[in-house]
């Protein structure tokens, strides 16, 4: 049976924009397509889509089956889109996945979906409640990960959902996905958003789960402990064929921590380099899993920039954090040393408001990256144990990563603010090391 599904991103004013982010609307429809399925896919965020607009998209098509990705930064408009749903297409069934669902289930329930992706990859549930609805929606039988609405009332799934395993991911058409619209929110520099400004970025979701296990990210509830990944071999083919059919610039290698797997990163830089390094590439890892043989062996490879979870530079700061991740100042410096030697790009993730840093301690772990020569990529923190007991839209929206939490503002909230929100007084210089393609005309 053949159901008709839109794949969405709901319109919204972005406050972080990360294209891996919004790559999972991507990869649910071509993990659905595989399965038979007729699937739009749409990041209505992106695009800047108006209201009428998107009205105009729900009512013509009247889909069977709307799956909605859900984020820490898109709850403000949710209820709206479901209105619009409901309003305008009052046959389509509601079910929305993410990783703010995974680790705040609750929350969905005060909405108007009809089913809850709570576990598991979200292709995978979506999937699998597409499937019970075509069976007839049996109560009895809810798919494994999903909370689902029967005649008003929840029924949670018996068993967790299921994490994929590599070779079952379907990789994400290029040809839907808005990559000009990307490059666009990547301009300005000053926002700190995770893309390289004016050149663009193919990404790749090459890595899903994480052993490391910091208390404040998502990755681990929603993607588990286990590094799954593609094979290099995979990996490089829908690069070469990416970079055949659109003028793409460089490669995000969308990851939690990409250098995990020593031998992998070895033997895709092997592949790369015999090629002739012809794809600039950035990722994001820990200090703690980026030796200085293997930053070299990256750099020669193509590699500008690399994102560490640095968080803090405050010893009992660093008391929070797991144990890979306590770095003595200078093993920073020896890093960021190493990084200006090869031409690679430091960008370093710091937590602002991390429990046992202080505000004066988060200027200063700032000044030291600045003078090491790295970039400075400040958040809010967000306390994931606080978020899982969320309630409503309203709850989990106070979460945004920008703005303190109200339980966490006190003392030193002006400075933190000034961290997050003030003057960036160096910018990134790195696409000076990523030549521009204008052999192909931009789609």
């Amino acid at each position: 049976m053949t159901t008709k599904i839109l794949s969405l991103w709901p319109p919204q004013i972005p406050s972080y924009f990360n294209a891996g982010h919004h790559i999972g609307v991507f990869l649910n429809a071509a993990y659905l397509r595989a399965a038979g399925h007729e699937v739009t896919a749409l990041d209505a965020g992106a695009l800047n889509y108006d209201w009428k607009r998107f009205g105009d998209l729900v009512r013509q098509q009247r889909f069977d089956v709307i799956a909605i990705t859900n984020d820490f930064d898109n709850v403000d408009d949710f209820d709206r889109t479901l209105r619009y749903i409901r309003t305008l297409s009052p046959g389509s069934r509601v079910v929305t996945a993410g990783r703010l669902s995974s680790q705040a289930p609750l929350v969905f329930e005060s909405t108007e979906v009809d089913a809850i992706v709570v576990s598991g990859d979200p292709e995978a549930g979506i999937a699998g409640y597409v499937s019970w609805l075509e069976q007839g929606s049996p109560a009895g039988a809810v798919p494994d990960g999903v909370t689902v609405r029967v005649d008003g009332a929840w029924h949670r799934p018996a068993r967790p959902g299921r994490h994929l395993p590599a070779d079952e991911w379907r990789l994400p058409d290029i040809g839907e996905i808005p990559y000009g619209a990307y490059l666009n929110m990547y301009k300005r520099d000053e926002s700190k958003f995770c893309g390289i400004p004016d050149r663009r970025e193919l990404v790749v979701p090459a890595a899903r789960g994480c052993p490391v296990g910091c208390s404040f990210c998502d990755v681990p509830g929603v993607q588990g402990l286990r590094d799954r990944r593609l094979t290099v071999a995979r990996t490089l083919e829908y690069i070469e064929a990416s970079f055949a059919a659109q003028p793409f610039e460089y490669v995000a290698f969308y990851a939690p921590t990409f250098t995990l797997d020593r031998r992998w990163i070895k033997n895709l830089c092997d592949e790369l380099v015999e090629r002739g390094s012809p794809y600039p590439w950035k990722c994001a890892t820990t200090i703690a899993h980026t030796p200085l043989d293997l930053l070299e062996q990256m750099a020669r490879s193509g590699c500008v920039r690399v994102s560490v979870g640095l968080e803090t530079l405050e010893p009992d700061g660093q008391d929070t954090l797991p144990r890979q991740k306590h770095i003595e100042l200078t093993r920073f410096h020896t890093l960021a040393e190493r990084c200006r030697e090869l031409g690679v790009e430091l960008n370093c993730f710091v937590i602002a408001g991390l429990p046992g840093t202080t505000a004066a301690g988060v200027e200063r772990t700032v000044r030291e990256i600045r003078a090491a020569g790295g970039r400075v990529r400040p958040t809010m923190y967000g306390n994931i144990e606080a978020l899982r007991s969320a309630r409503t839209l309203d709850d989990a929206a106070l979460f945004n990563r920008q703005l303190l939490h109200p339980a966490d503002a006190g003392s030193g909230e002006e400075t933190l603010y000034d961290v997050v929100f003030g003057v960036e007084p160096s910018p990134t210089q790195v696409m000076a090391s990523i030549p521009r393609r204008v052999e192909l005309p931009v789609p």
